[in-house]
């Protein structure tokens, strides 16, 4: 996603009148909804941090520590937590 010009975009009429709302500021125009995808769906994102969870998940098992985990994985311990809760319910 990147920044266009509404100028090259938009119909003079419609440019002016969203001017009179918000003029010379950024706007963000939402997706419609059929159109959203969930997080990681053009990538491989969403795998990769599962794959990661499920290793954590397991070293948790064998006895490693949060705080281990937190500095390997460069998380905090927060999320160390939170992993591995979901894990254990999942």
């Amino acid at each position: 996603m990147g920044y266009q010009n509404g100028r090259d975009l938009l119909p003079d009429k419609l440019l002016a009148a969203i001017q009179e709302y918000i003029d010379g500021a950024y706007i963000y125009i939402p997706r419609r909804e059929e159109n959203r995808r969930p997080w990681g769906a053009n990538t491989e994102s969403r795998l990769q941090v599962s794959e990661r969870n499920r290793e954590i998940f397991g070293k948790y098992r064998s006895g490693q520590s949060i705080q281990e985990l937190a500095r390997e994985y460069c998380l905090s311990d927060k999320t160390v937590y939170g992993i591995v809760a979901k894990m254990k319910t999942d």
